[in-house]
Formats: C-alpha cells, structure tokens, sequence
C-alpha cells in the first residue's frame, strides 16, 4: 500500500519560516501531481501549493511571494518552504499525490497524516 508520511511543522512567531516535508512510500509506479492543502479551525481544507511532475507549480493568493512548493521525483519527496508566516496562515497542513500503483492502474489521490502549524504574533 501507499503511505505519506509528513514531517516539519510546529510553532514560530510571526515572520518566521518552516519547512514541510513529505515522502511517498510503498508500491509506486509513478506520482503525477503532489500539493499541500491546509485546514485552519471552523474552515474548509483549501489548496495552498501543488506542483506537477514535470515542475509546474500554482499558489493560493495569500500564499504567493513567501511559499515555494518543489519536489525530488528521485526521493519521492514534496517540500512546502513557508517564509514570512502570518498568525493567519495558522492551520493543519496536509500533503497530497496524486498516485498509480500499477502501469493499468489509474491514478489514485493519497493524503499525508497532518501536521500542525501554528504561527504566534
């Protein structure tokens, strides 16, 4: 099976940085599109970052300028470098790829566990 395992996050004052990490494992063909999303209390989950795998990369509005969302298709890795932190950017980020486990097979959209960012002011 197909595992994320999300690392990185915790607490920082305002204007400070942090970087998440997230590894794919398991019995993988290939890995197309891989995001972060986050979900702030009382909030929908909402789409912060997502890169293709060729490298393409998109942001959210509020995100833009201090966020970079890059990959290593050879680690099977997505990383999500938050700069510049705002109290409102406060939230549960969750890693996402979308996943093929077979050459027949589909692509499937696998989720990390969560990881909790909390941003002081």
């Amino acid at each position: 099976q197909v595992q994320l395992v999300q690392s990185g996050g915790g607490l920082v004052q305002a204007g400070g940085s942090l970087r998440l990490s997230c590894a794919a494992s398991g019995t993988i063909f290939s890995i197309n599109d891989m995001g972060w999303h986050r979900q702030a209390p009382g909030k929908q989950r909402e789409l912060v970052a997502g890169i293709t795998s060729r490298g393409r990369t998109n942001y959210a509005d509020s995100v833009k300028g201090r966020f970079t969302i890059s990959r290593d298709n050879a680690k099977k890795r997505v990383y999500l470098q938050m700069n510049s932190l705002k109290p409102e950017d406060t939230a549960v980020y969750y890693c996402n790829a979308e996943i093929s486990t077979h050459i027949v097979l589909a692509p499937k959209n696998y989720w990390g566990q969560g990881t909790q960012v909390t941003v002081s002011s």
